[in-house]
């Protein structure tokens, strides 16, 4: 599921940046920014996956990963997390009536969203992505992986979009893709 590198537009193999992320992390929501800039820049030639990584200090990550699961499911995972992100101070105070409205607004069917998190339809993905994440050394979000190196972002996101770029750019002229 989770390879080093996807197809990409042409069925070459492109980069893939996993961004590992807790939904209720003020340091992601600032990181958003840097995603939005990666996504600008490199298109489709750089896949960029949301991984989860809920941090035990923040009460309401946990669900917020199942629903941005079912979020996924119904074709917005992108735009859910980053409504979520964008909300990370009310979560605290709301829970999930906060995730059901940020579903709402997208349009997103929010008693599925509702049901998924009754029923843990998505505990095991959310599961495995923080599973792994522990396994290669992830330890606080947002933490980046790129081309087999982790860059940690939990403490300073400071030169961290540009060393993703320079990876990025490296893997593609690798590939023999213009990095733009």
């Amino acid at each position: 599921m989770n390879a080093s590198a996807a197809p990409g537009p042409t069925g070459s193999a492109r980069p893939v940046l996993d961004v590992w992320c807790d939904l209720q992390c003020p340091d992601c929501a600032t990181a958003l920014t840097d995603v939005r800039a990666l996504r600008e820049r490199y298109g489709d030639r750089l896949e960029i996956r949301l991984r989860h990584f809920p941090l035990a200090k923040h009460k309401h990550a946990y669900a917020a990963a199942q629903a941005a699961e079912e979020a996924a499911e119904q074709g917005r995972g992108w735009p859910y997390a980053e409504a979520v992100l964008a909300r990370t101070g009310e979560l605290d105070k709301g829970g999930e009536k906060v995730l059901l409205d940020a579903a709402g607004k997208l349009g997103l069917d929010t008693e599925e969203i509702d049901t998924a998190l009754i029923d843990g339809r998505h505990l095991l993905a959310v599961d495995a992505d923080e599973a792994e994440g522990r396994a290669i050394g992830v330890t606080g979000t947002p933490t980046y992986v790129i081309g087999g190196e982790r860059l940690d972002g939990g403490k300073s996101q400071e030169g961290l979009r540009s060393r993703i770029e320079e990876i990025a750019d490296r893997l593609l002229a690798q590939d023999g893709t213009a990095a733009g």
